[in-house]
């Protein structure tokens, strides 16, 4: 088949990119070329989304089997897009997320959970909201019908040339040694799923010719946190590394050494009521048409492999969290406040 992808360059794009190769694919990437470089391989176009432009030349004398958009942001980036292929190409694959969910992370979601109410004709250049992968949702749907394009609601995606930085972040604090702050409760269960799983099921459904929506992560239940931590710890830990487990509520607590969930301390996700569904997403209709799923140590394995090649983060903000130029988020607690709550609480 001849694929195009919108991106298809750094970690998701980059995982779609060297499957459809791998499976004998022809593959064109759409991208600025500033994100990272494109397999060897690919046709690479470089141009911008957002660019009439750039997209006009890019369809000009081509035609694809079939679209992976893993880069629209904006319902306008995904509604100029799909308008253009939309005689130039047969299935449209859209990665969106399960922030397009309103009762996600409070409740349980599932395909047919209510979506927020962001239209597809959004201006363009809003301000960065989870609402707005709803829109674009809509619009791919306005230009290609729902027969001919697949919505993969994403959950948390990890692994090798991870950008979000979270994963990564545990291994090289576990790198580091010492006492780890491990917060929470060690049993509660994640749902994380390795980006290489995501692509090959993506690419599973686009050669089928499948079209719908379907709630793309980990089945419920297969990892808890403190096995999450203790592979980390496991796969990359310093002698003497040690997870020291902390509640929840002092970590919540008003103050200086108040914890930021989620971000602080990478997918801590407290129990909280409007976290309550955050690890519970309905996964079966993926597991029904195929989604299958690695062993967690497998993924951490080779994302410190990776990282051992990549090297160490080399950037640090203010409160010494960890970055690196581009990354999509800095992670990561400051170092001396994380020994303040291990001597408090720990």
């Amino acid at each position: 088949m001849k694929i195009l992808l919108l991106g298809g360059s750094s970690f998701l794009g980059r995982a779609f990119a060297s499957q459809a190769l791998d499976r004998g694919h022809e593959v064109t990437t759409f991208n600025r070329g500033v994100s990272a470089t494109d397999l060897a391989g690919v046709e690479s176009v470089r141009g911008d989304r957002d660019s009439a432009d750039d997209l006009a030349r890019l369809v000009d004398g081509r035609n694809w089997d079939a679209v992976v958009d893993t880069s629209a942001q904006q319902p306008a980036q995904a509604a100029l897009s799909a308008r253009l292929l939309r005689e130039r190409a047969g299935h449209y694959t859209f990665v969106s997320s399960v922030h397009a969910f309103t009762d996600w992370p409070a409740q349980v979601i599932t395909e047919d959970s209510p979506r927020h109410p962001c239209p597809a004709d959004t201006p363009p250049d809003q301000p960065f909201s989870n609402v707005l992968k709803a829109g674009c949702e809509r619009a791919v749907l306005e230009e290609f019908g729902a027969e001919r394009a697949v919505i993969l609601n994403s959950g948390l995606l990890i692994g090798p040339y991870e950008n979000g930085g979270r994963l990564p972040w545990w291994l090289e604090r576990m790198a580091c040694g010492g006492r780890v702050l491990a917060p929470g409760d060690p049993t509660r269960t994640m749902q994380v799923i390795d980006v290489r799983d995501f692509a090959a099921f993506g690419l599973d459904l686009l050669t089928a010719g499948t079209a719908g929506r379907y709630v793309t992560t980990a089945p419920a239940g297969r990892l808890t946190f403190g096995e999450w931590l203790e592979t980390c710890r496991e796969v990359a830990g310093a002698a003497g590394t040690k997870l020291v487990w902390v509640d929840d509520a002092p970590l919540l607590a008003e103050g200086p050494d108040k914890v930021e969930p989620w971000s602080e301390l990478p997918l801590w996700a407290p129990d909280l009521p409007e976290m309550a569904g955050i690890w519970l997403a309905d996964t079966s209709r993926a597991e029904a048409a195929g989604l299958r799923c690695r062993p967690f140590a497998e993924t951490a394995r080779d994302t410190w492999d990776w990282l051992q090649a990549r090297g160490p983060a080399v950037d640090t903000d203010a409160e010494g969290r960890k970055g690196r130029p581009g990354a999509l988020v800095r992670q990561g607690i400051e170092p001396a406040k994380e020994q303040r709550l291990l001597a408090a609480h720990g």
